[in-house]
């Protein structure tokens, strides 16, 4: 397959980079009430958006920071990110880590595996003794589902070849901007109801292996 155009590839974390959701993981290990299941049920049926889902599923988040990493260092990652990070940089493809979780997660989990320097946009979390502050600093004015709308990256990537990579209801807003989609889970389900063409993944082998194979610059 050749593109005329550059390609630059959008990686989700949850459940995409690693073999579970960190954050899901967090919320429900360390919450010290049920508030954040009527919550996420909200945002699953598009009642609520996901900043308002996050505010209330940390707010009744108590955790140490010492407690908290030993909890996401135990979450493995796909063992071909590594693989396929090394392709693209090979390859001088650029990338990037695009998320509606927290950069402070997805980088400790990354350094626990010693993958380091790759870019990554997401909300931010601070600590306030042992609960978790959230910030949002890509909220975009032009979407009420995502605290942070992945397509704004995608948008400024225009003219380039987007490959995009998720599988979830926070993956859908890019996914739609993208010209090649690697989908599961739930975003695979949305992409199907739309008649929208994706290649379906359960891990990022088939990823490495359609650059390998098929994708000529």
């Amino acid at each position: 397959m050749v593109f005329n155009n550059a390609p630059i590839v959008f990686f989700d974390f949850d459940n995409t980079i690693t073999c579970a959701d960190v954050l899901g993981a967090v919320i429900e290990r360390f919450s010290i009430n049920d508030e954040w299941k009527p919550a996420e049920a909200a945002w699953r049926s598009g009642q609520i958006g996901s900043r308002e889902c996050l505010e209330i599923q940390l707010k009744g988040v108590r955790v140490k920071r010492e407690k908290l990493i030993r909890l996401i260092t135990g979450i493995p990652i796909d063992h071909s990110f590594v693989k396929l990070l090394r392709y693209l940089n090979q390859n001088q493809i650029p990338f990037m880590i695009v998320s509606d979780s927290f950069s402070w997660l997805i980088r400790t989990v990354l350094n626990h595996h010693g993958i380091h320097d790759v870019p990554i946009f997401a909300n931010r979390l601070e600590f306030d003794r042992d609960r978790l502050v959230p910030s949002f600093p890509f909220l975009s004015p032009d979407c009420s589902k995502c605290a942070h709308c992945k397509k704004i990256h995608l948008l400024k990537n225009a003219g380039k070849t987007r490959i995009y990579i998720g599988d979830g209801i926070s993956d859908v807003c890019p996914a739609m901007e993208a010209e090649i989609v690697f989908a599961k889970g739930d975003l695979a389900q949305y992409l199907e109801c739309k008649g929208r063409s994706y290649f379906p993944f359960q891990g990022l082998e088939t990823v490495h292996d359609f650059f390998l194979n098929r994708f000529a610059i």
